[in-house]
């Protein structure tokens, strides 16, 4: 997708896709500081009119780039970025179980965040 542009939002929790100066999709995520730091995406969104055109597949692609660039592991709860995953384990390693289980935890414990 060379006309849409990714950013990360770490304060508000999200990667955003903009195309044509709005935003048209986004990854929904958080940190999790503890046993291990990981980014955790746990929704990703495109909006309507958007759809099909691989917005999601390179939300899903930036999550990883961005936890490999800052060297900590990707947890993911988001049922798309999982499939996405499993489909590019090239690109997406494979989740610590242990870090999942603490994902979970923290969403548990946190359930007005998301």
């Amino acid at each position: 997708m060379s006309d849409i542009e990714i950013r990360d939002d770490r304060a508000a929790g999200r990667l955003a896709a903009f195309g044509d100066g709005e935003v048209v999709g986004r990854i929904e995520y958080f940190v999790l500081e503890s046993p291990g730091r990981a980014l955790v995406p746990v929704h990703t969104l495109v909006e309507p009119a958007h759809e099909g055109k691989g917005i999601a597949g390179s939300l899903a692609r930036e999550v990883y780039a961005l936890a490999g660039r800052e060297g900590v592991a990707v947890a993911p709860l988001c049922p798309y970025v999982v499939k996405w995953a499993e489909r590019h384990p090239d690109e997406a390693p494979a989740a610590d179980p242990g870090l999942l289980s603490a994902a979970k935890e923290w969403l548990r414990a946190h359930p007005d965040r998301f």
